[in-house]
């Protein structure tokens, strides 16, 4: 019976954190046009999954944030456009994908920046092929370098914390 309460309470803790980090998302363009502060260029779709990956630890559960996280956003904002939102599936399941083969050879920190670099790289590959090559980068890049490795700092940080523990 404990292993049935377990796994109903790890469904519960599963929901409860991706509908909080769903409600983040959904909220990021109402406070970028409240505070006139462009939220958009933190990155807060990648800072969600991150702190998915770190809350829930599940594979299946990171891969569905990526592929739901742009797509709610999409349709509850209509930030980003359908195209853009491709490209960000895209970037978000490669973090996913490349974290999860690189964890295990490299540390916490040095996979996950890898990961970030080549969602990154996905990215603005298929942003040039299927957006608009006109105006590429929109975001300083290197607001966007000092965002990776400081996310990358964190999330190595919080994950080498985590594994002590244990």
């Amino acid at each position: 019976m404990n292993i049935t309460l377990s796994k109903t309470s790890d469904v519960w803790r599963i929901l409860i954190v991706d509908a909080a980090i769903l409600a983040i998302i959904c909220l990021v363009p109402t406070l970028s046009h409240l505070f006139s502060v462009p939220i958009y260029k933190l990155n807060p779709m990648t800072l969600c999954l991150l702190a998915g990956m770190l809350l829930v630890n599940d594979r299946r559960n990171a891969f569905l944030l990526a592929l739901v996280l742009p797509l709610v956003s999409m349709l509850i904002s209509g930030m980003p456009t359908p195209l853009k939102c491709v490209c960000m599936v895209a970037e978000l399941a490669t973090i996913v994908a490349v974290f999860q083969l690189a964890e295990n050879r490299m540390g916490s920190f040095v996979s996950i920046l890898c990961a970030m670099i080549c969602g990154k790289a996905v990215y603005y590959v298929l942003k040039a092929l299927i957006v608009s090559p006109a105006v590429l980068i929109g975001t300083n890049i290197w607001l966007q370098v000092a965002l990776l490795v400081a996310s990358a700092l964190l999330f190595g940080a919080i994950k080498g914390f985590a594994k002590t523990k244990k």
